[in-house]
């Protein structure tokens, strides 16, 4: 599978790269994060990364001062498994690179998403890429043995529990989690916990 770089103009329909802001410090706080043993790790906040800086400019700019949580996504992943999407854009800086596995929310025909349509970038650690809301994507995978750990900026209790609502409208189907619609490939273990299944073809490893 082809790697693009978020550098490269493929890119530009899936989302951007912000300029101006200093992410040493939440750098440096991440990596105080112990890896988890196996598998992949998610807070939607954590208290150290919160306590940067950066925290207040990303609120502030990125999000015109909407509230934002900022938490981690990390450990161990080659795989797609799943896909999800937003109300909104969704904001990722690697300590290390890291390849995002993207597809648009218009591929999803009937519910469902051929993973022919998914597109891999490659991002540098320190990068602070912006995916536009109507890009779906899922846990980052790693470019090096030693895992990947990448911050995440969301709005405020975004993947946090839900209680799920009566269906209105088909999408409520894949409503996971608060403003985490998700579509699951069949052999991912999402699935196996009820997820909607809304992914075919391969489950592409890198």
């Amino acid at each position: 599978m082809k790697v693009y770089s978020v550098s490269d103009p493929e890119f530009r329909e899936y989302g951007k790269v912000l300029e101006g802001y200093d992410v040493n410090e939440l750098l440096d706080a991440m990596k105080k994060v112990e890896m988890p043993a196996e598998g992949v790790a998610y807070e939607p906040w954590i208290d150290s990364l919160e306590a940067c800086g950066v925290f207040k400019d990303l609120q502030t700019n990125a999000f015109g001062d909407m509230p934002i949580e900022l938490g981690m996504c990390w450990g161990y992943n080659k795989a797609l498994n799943c896909l999800e999407y937003h109300r909104n854009s969704e904001i990722n800086i690697g300590a290390t690179d890291f390849v995002l596995l993207l597809a648009k929310q218009d591929k999803i025909i009937d519910g469902v998403l051929d993973t022919a349509d998914v597109v891999a970038f490659r991002a540098p650690a320190g990068a602070v890429v912006e995916v536009y809301a109507t890009s779906l994507h899922y846990a980052p995978c790693q470019v090096e043995d030693g895992g990947f750990r990448v911050a995440v900026v969301l709005p405020r209790n975004t993947n946090t529990d839900l209680q799920k609502p009566a269906e209105k409208d088909f999408e409520d189907k894949m409503l996971w989690a608060r403003n985490k619609w998700l579509l699951a490939h069949p052999d991912s273990s999402e699935a196996k916990q009820g997820a909607y299944i809304g992914l075919k073809g391969e489950n592409i490893s890198l």
